[in-house]
């Protein structure tokens, strides 16, 4: 079947089976790796990417989910030689160890500070929880993404 979609913001349009993932359509078909096959049963978010802004467990979802919605990979949250703010406060703050997690953890990020610009730590605690960091950098992940909230707080006063 051929799937069309937008993937980190150029058209695509691949040739699938039709029963296959969408993590398997975007690393085996597109050829891009951030986004990992961890549990494949949606509990660990190593597999986490967005589509149309949202966050998703790529490995249970079908490629035929993503047939016109904009899909967003780790690699494409970057713009312009310059990384996202999650991605820059992930680096500031030494929010990983291993980096298995950390393409999952930085979009499940991205999703929650769209809807939640300013979240609390709990806010961003259960916002996170579908994630499982086996490195037990948690501490630092939540530092990363309040940096990131404060620093859309400073930029709304000025």
């Amino acid at each position: 079947m051929e799937l069309k979609f937008r993937l980190n913001g150029e058209d695509r349009r691949l040739q699938v089976p039709p029963k296959l993932t969408l993590l398997d359509a975007i690393r085996d078909f597109a050829g891009l790796t951030g986004a990992k096959y961890g549990c494949g049963e949606g509990q660990c978010g190593a597999c986490t990417v967005l589509i149309d802004g949202r966050a998703v467990k790529s490995c249970i979802l079908p490629a035929t989910a993503a047939q016109g919605k904009a899909v967003t990979t780790i690699e494409g949250l970057a713009a312009d030689g310059k990384l996202h703010p999650v991605q820059q406060a992930f680096l500031d703050h030494a929010a990983f160890q291993c980096g298995f997690c950390t393409p999952g953890m930085i979009t499940g990020a991205v999703s929650l500070l769209a809807e939640h610009a300013h979240p609390s730590e709990a806010e961003i605690r259960t916002g996170l929880q579908g994630h499982i960091c086996r490195c037990g950098t948690y501490p630092r992940i939540v530092a990363a993404v309040r940096a990131v909230a404060s620093l859309r707080k400073e930029d709304r006063r000025g």
